[in-house]
C-alpha cells in the first residue's frame, strides 16, 4: 500500500484560497454521483476521509486532501445535475475554469465514468475539454467489480464510439470492492506525483 497517510485539508469556493503549500495535485472529476468521494476513500484506505452521499450534486466546492504529506487529491464538483439554482452552478463552473488556468501543480486528471452506463453528452463535452489542455489525464471506469470480460469489452467499444480521440488515452478499471484494481490505480497515480514533503 503506497498511500499511508491522508487528511482533509480545506474546501474552497474561490481559487485564491488554494492551499499555500504548492504540492502536486491529482484531480478527481466526473458527473454527480459517479463515485469520486468513495474512490478517494478507497485509495486512502480511509472511509471517513471524503464525505459520501447517495444524493447527487452534494460536492459544491473544490475539496483538498493531503496525501502522504507530499501531494493533494482534489475532489471537483460534479456536473450534470440540475436541481441546484442556476446561479450556484454558474459559480461552480467559474471555480473549475479558474482551477484549470495555468495550474502548474496539476499533474493528473482522473476523469471518472460509471461503467454501468454509456457516456452522456456532458461526459463527451468534458472529455473534449480536457483533451485540449496540456494536462495528463486518464479515464477511470467506476463500479467495475461485477463485470465479466464481455462486459469490459462492451465498455471499451462504447467509449470508442462516444470519444473520438481515445487511441492515446489510458483507460483504467476501478471498484471500491476490488483491492487489486484499487492497488493498480494507486500505482498509476504515484507515477505522476513527486516526492515533495509538506512542511508544517
Amino acid at each position: 500500500m503506497l498511500i499511508k497517510k491522508s487528511q482533509f485539508l480545506t474546501s474552497i469556493t474561490d481559487i485564491k484560497n488554494k492551499p499555500q503549500k504548492h504540492l502536486d495535485e491529482v484531480l478527481f472529476v466526473g458527473k454527480s454521483n459517479v463515485g469520486k468521494s468513495s474512490l478517494i476513500n478507497s485509495l486512502a484506505n480511509n472511509k471517513k476521509l471524503a464525505y459520501t452521499s447517495s444524493k447527487p450534486g452534494l460536492t459544491k466546492f473544490l475539496n483538498y486532501y493531503l496525501i502522504n504529506d507530499s501531494f493533494y487529491f482534489v475532489d471537483c464538483p460534479g456536473y450534470g445535475f440540475s436541481s441546484k439554482k442556476d446561479k450556484d452552478y454558474l459559480h461552480y463552473g467559474n471555480l473549475v475554469e479558474e482551477y484549470f488556468k495555468d495550474n502548474k501543480e496539476l499533474k493528473l486528471i482522473l476523469f471518472l465514468l460509471d461503467s454501468r452506463h454509456e457516456p452522456t453528452l456532458d461526459d463527451r463535452d468534458f472529455f473534449n475539454f480536457i483533451t485540449k489542455t496540456n494536462y495528463n489525464y486518464a479515464l477511470v471506469m467506476t463500479k467495475c467489480d461485477k463485470l465479466n470480460q464481455s462486459m469490459k469489452s462492451k465498455i471499451l467499444a462504447n467509449l470508442k464510439t462516444a470519444f473520438i480521440d481515445l487511441e492515446d488515452t489510458d483507460v483504467l478499471l476501478s471498484s471500491i470492492n476490488d483491492k487489486f484494481l484499487i492497488s493498480c490505480l494507486e500505482n498509476y497515480i504515484m507515477s505522476f506525483v513527486g516526492g515533495k514533503k509538506s512542511e508544517n
